[in-house]
């Protein structure tokens, strides 16, 4: 018996046979072709991507169940492939250097994944596997093979590979297929958010599991805390045939809060809201019992697709979200750009230090006339419900001056042009930068609400890169300093009378959230799939348990004592969580 640790990406127990897939590396030669085959490589190019879009069609099609929260992840496959500047930029390729379309499609969409790959988030870099999908798809129409997926099974068993693509992921048969492990892969890859919506247990980046295990091993797949369970023992199997069965009866209790309120045993009413990073996301929100949207990220506009996206892109994006919820918030925050989210439009600024540059509010106050097209649809879409604008990385209160200006400008100019918007609309800034904490109480004074940022807080209160493997292991919520300055905008909002919210990672972690309570929060935005288990522990303690965390909390000087602390005291409440 051998136990791997890996990241745990998608929930749930599987216990199954193990399959080997074998690595499908493309290797294509170039091969030189004559002036006059070129017209017919061309057409063999565009044939290609007509079949990939069919493929996409026909995986789609072969699911049965809900998939919204998937359709993202396929629109941005669409998007590149219905993209008619990569299409030239491949047949020009091929008219230029006068070789074949297989070697053309692999050499650009490589360089396309290694545009993404370079980048240091890790969110982006990963979505490099999404091209590398997308070139697969190309060469299996180009070579005349198909890749053979797991299709054709007729018993249970889990997928053991180097890395899956998110359409690989997406073609198992959930009825055999139980659970898979990756060499590779990430907690933010599309690959691991079709997992989720399947419900197909999962560990990825288990570094060499590959080497370990051979076709027909007994395999188990813990999805929930990351290890997997080489040839197993008999013990060993029944324990986690227990552990399953306890999982079950508390997924399917949770799944019953979904319509009941986020109240604590005392009374105290909490707001529940989601984080999204595509408007499809917002149905998934809705049926986790979320009360609306805290973080709608628009990103995705300007990194997918190779071009630069119109009002009406915006527009729509944004129409998509609010109308799930048309009475409740939805929090659209402006484009967080710059340092390694460069848009696919324009070359990656050269930045001794780009986390520490032009990104954020920054950037768009460079780039005013990306920012005022985005603004003007947000301000479009104000108008179908209750939409909140929400300005990123502010430092100080000339950045949120100018910033509020230039939504004045854009307001004047629909008024110009009779366009409806809503002009009370609430406008308010991620509070992520020690100076935005330290100077909030004035911040306070010219918007309507804080979004406390806690991933970029943690980063810059203590200097850590959390993408850096040497210091990651410093990046804790849990510090002294990061608490202090969370109490402080805690109490600057509270004394300014606006409105505040915890959206960072932190407020998905279940051992913090009585934490976060007793130093007076009450609105968290999370990842959707953690809403029904941060509403049951909500719904498990009271505020004066929550109290007694936070002042306890107060006097201990080490993070590690914090954590252990914390986790030991939501342990208690809510046990199945831990």
């Amino acid at each position: 018996m051998e136990i791997r640790k890996g990241i745990p990406v998608s929930p749930g127990i599987a216990i199954a046979e193990a399959v080997v897939l074998d690595s499908k590396d493309w290797r294509i030669p170039r091969r030189a072709i004559l002036p006059s085959q070129r017209d017919a490589e061309v057409q063999r190019v565009h044939q290609a991507f007509t079949d990939a879009l069919k493929t996409l069609d026909t995986i789609e099609d072969r699911q049965t169940v809900d998939a919204r929260s998937i359709k993202d992840i396929f629109a941005v496959h669409r998007r590149f492939l219905q993209d008619s500047s990569l299409r030239r930029r491949i047949t020009q390729y091929i008219t230029d250097e006068l070789v074949t379309a297989e070697y053309a499609v692999s050499t650009i969409l490589r360089d396309v994944a290694m545009h993404f790959a370079s980048f240091k988030d890790r969110y982006i870099r990963e979505r490099a596997a999404d091209i590398y999908d997308i070139q697969r798809r190309l060469l299996e129409q180009l070579v005349g093979r198909v890749t053979a997926e797991v299709e054709h099974l007729e018993r249970e068993v889990v997928v053991i590979a180097h890395d899956l693509t998110p359409t690989q992921t997406a073609s198992f048969n959930k009825t055999y297929v139980r659970g898979f492990a990756t060499d590779a892969g990430g907690r933010t890859s599309h690959t691991a958010i079709v997992a989720r919506s399947l419900g197909i247990p999962a560990v990825v980046a288990l570094e060499d599991i590959t080497s370990h295990v051979t076709t027909e091993s007994t395999v188990i797949i813990d999805g929930n805390r990351g290890v997997v369970v080489v040839d197993p023992d008999e013990a060993t199997i029944q324990e986690y045939r227990d552990y399953a069965e306890r999982l079950h009866r508390f997924e399917t209790r949770l799944v019953a809060l979904r319509d009941e309120p986020a109240v604590t045993r005392d009374g105290v009413h909490l707001t529940l809201l989601g984080n999204i990073e595509f408007p499809e996301e917002a149905a998934l929100v809705k049926e986790r019992g979320g009360e609306g949207i805290g973080l709608y990220r628009t990103e995705f506009l300007y990194l997918y697709g190779g071009t630069e996206p119109t009002e009406e892109d915006h527009y729509h994006a944004y129409a998509q979200a609010v109308q799930a919820f048309p009475d409740r918030p939805v929090v659209i925050r402006t484009m967080d750009l710059g340092a390694d989210k460069v848009p696919s439009t324009q070359r990656p600024y050269r930045e001794p230090n780009p986390v520490l540059g032009l990104r954020s509010i920054r950037y768009c106050l460079h780039h005013l006339s990306l920012f005022k097209t985005q603004l003007r649809a947000i301000l479009r879409a104000s108008v179908l419900g209750d939409v909140h604008i929400m300005f990123p990385l502010i430092t100080n209160l000339q950045e949120l001056r100018q910033a509020r200006m230039i939504l004045r400008d854009v307001m004047e100019d629909l008024d110009e042009e009779a366009v409806s918007y809503n002009p009370s609309m609430p406008v308010g800034i991620m509070v992520e930068t020690p100076s935005a904490a330290l100077t909030a109480s004035m911040l306070a004074m010219h918007c309507d609400f804080f979004s406390i940022g806690t991933n970029d807080l943690i980063q810059y209160t203590l200097a850590v890169d959390r993408a850096n493997e040497y210091v990651s292991s410093l990046y804790s919520f849990a510090d002294p300093a990061v608490l202090g300055l969370l109490r402080h905008v805690i109490h600057d909002a509270n004394k300014a009378k606006i409105g505040l919210t915890v959206c960072g990672e932190i407020a998905s972690e279940p051992e913090y959230i009585m934490l976060l309570l007793g130093m007076g929060v009450r609105t968290l935005s999370l990842a959707p799939p953690m809403l029904p288990e941060v509403k049951q522990i909500v719904r498990s303690v009271t505020i004066e348990d929550c109290n007694d965390v936070a002042r306890r909390v107060t006097a201990m000087e080490a993070q590690r004592q914090i954590k252990n602390f914390v986790r030991a005291a939501a342990a208690k409440i809510l046990p199945e969580a831990f």
